[in-house]
């Protein structure tokens, strides 16, 4: 009874410190470092305590009630966290470590109204490159820019609905130069990507590109991909 009390309040305290990991850098308690050092270690404890809250239950099976369903609460608590922990470890490597997508890898949207608001951040607001642009082409073939037959106007207030829609916050929306800048904080740790839509004219219609871009991290986990492609695809549904 005393083993299955202290492997829940051990499970608890890992799950605990897993979740606060990233909303104390989000809150400023403590730095990012800091938490990505509480996020590691406490995965690797409850990877750990999972796998003895397992045998625990099998071993406590023919004991009292109450000190298997503590050793079972362990198990769900730890399990939960040592599978978050493994997709995203998951992610991270299968991900290639860029942070900058664009589907226009030849001349990329520039950030004009973000750049005050890039000012410090980690990552800078220039495209990084060749050598990442070679990465994303590798790992990212899919990522082209969006070709509709609409007009440039009507084409900007569809994308202005879904960028509300998905409550990132606005930076500028210019229509004669045909440019939409806007940021997404993200859950948890609470970092902040930044986006920017560049509307073009074309023979038929009108072009679309969209540039998604990290502020801190080498690597973003595809999320800057999927933004894009996500986004893209809901923009060609809602004209359609």
């Amino acid at each position: 009874m005393v083993f299955a009390r202290i492997l829940l309040y051990l499970s608890l305290a890992a799950s605990f410190i897993f979740l606060i990991s990233g909303y104390g850098y989000q809150w400023d308690i403590w730095s990012l470092s800091a938490g990505m050092t509480m996020l590691r270690y406490s995965a690797y404890a409850a990877i750990g305590l999972a796998i003895i809250s397992i045998a625990s239950i099998w071993f406590l099976r023919k004991s009292r009630t109450r000190a298997i369903a503590y050793a079972v609460i362990a198990f769900l608590f730890t399990g939960i966290i040592s599978g978050s922990a493994l997709y995203w470890n998951h992610r991270a490597t299968s991900a290639p470590p860029i942070h900058d997508i664009s589907t226009d890898l030849e001349s990329p949207p520039e950030f004009v109204a973000l750049l005050r608001l890039r000012e410090g951040a980690r990552n800078q607001p220039d495209y990084p490159g060749e050598a990442t642009a070679d990465e994303q082409r590798q790992a990212y073939p899919h990522i082209q820019p969006l070709e509709l037959e609409m007009d440039l106007q009507e084409v900007m207030d569809a994308a202005v609905i879904i960028l509300a829609q998905r409550n990132w916050d606005f930076v500028a929306i210019n229509r004669n130069e045909g440019r939409i800048e806007a940021t997404e904080k993200l859950p948890w740790f609470g970092f902040k990507d930044d986006v920017i839509l560049r509307f073009s004219p074309t023979a038929t219609g009108t072009r679309v590109d969209m540039r998604s871009k990290s502020r801190v991290g080498r690597g973003d986990l595809g999320v800057n991909a999927r933004r894009i492609d996500r986004f893209l695809s809901d923009l060609e549904e809602s004209l359609n």
